[in-house]
């Protein structure tokens, strides 16, 4: 009953704060300040979220814990990366001299196989890669059986072509220098040790054989695919 209230809540309240980023007039330095500060933001939010799960390593604190770092961390990025989007837009200087239809085909195929990669998370995992229905298995299988992070490396995927149809070098120095890093913070230091938590022995092989980003051939590892 409480996850379900706090689904509700964080599902209505993420909503509410991305419609309200998108429809605001800022100007380019307050558009500059949510894109950064959103991001960082996340750094606290991870590290509370870890000393919660170090606390109390059970499944039922994990599950609980990981619901509502979920929803704080999708309305702090969502509400980023909606103002590097205006940012971009605005922004006159510093384009990319690139066509800008290469970074509108990145973001079709970014999107395309960010889609795959909830199929297969809800197939294998029998879950989405959110709070609302969190896995019930780890998925080992299809585009996990590459890396264990499809989704993460779609979505930067996504993100680039955005950048280079934004004709913005600016947010793609965004993107690199202050997303990536926190990307990774998250996955490394949250991620992980959660779903040791939840899934145990299954995960911990899993991820022994397979890449943390980069993507291998299934069969293909020589170092027992520690990334």
């Amino acid at each position: 009953m409480l996850r379900a209230l706090i689904n509700t809540f964080g599902f209505v309240l993420s909503w509410i704060t991305w419609l309200w980023v998108i429809n605001q007039e800022f100007s380019l330095a307050i558009s500059f300040v949510i894109a950064l500060g959103g991001v960082l933001f996340i750094i606290p939010i991870v590290l509370i979220g870890r000393w919660s799960l170090d606390q109390q390593p059970t499944i039922v604190r994990a599950d609980f814990v990981t619901t509502i770092l979920h929803y704080l961390v999708a309305i702090s990025f969502g509400a980023s990366v909606i103002a590097a989007t205006k940012f971009g837009l605005n922004s006159p200087s510093w384009s990319i001299p690139i066509p800008a239809w290469l970074g509108l085909l990145l973001m079709v195929a970014g999107g395309i196989f960010l889609l795959i990669v909830v199929l297969n998370l809800a197939v294998k995992g029998f879950g989405a890669p959110f709070a609302i229905a969190l896995t019930r298995m780890v998925a080992t299988e299809w585009m996990y059986a590459w890396t264990r992070n499809p989704m993460v490396l779609s979505a930067l995927a996504f993100l680039i072509g955005l950048g280079l149809w934004l004709q913005s070098t600016l947010f793609l120095v965004w993107l690199i220098i202050v997303v990536c890093p926190v990307i990774f913070l998250f996955l490394k230091v949250y991620e992980e040790r959660e779903l040791e938590i939840r899934f145990g022995v299954s995960y911990l092989e899993y991820k022994a054989r397979t890449p943390m980003l980069l993507p291998k051939k299934p069969g293909d590892r020589t170092n027992g695919g520690a990334g």
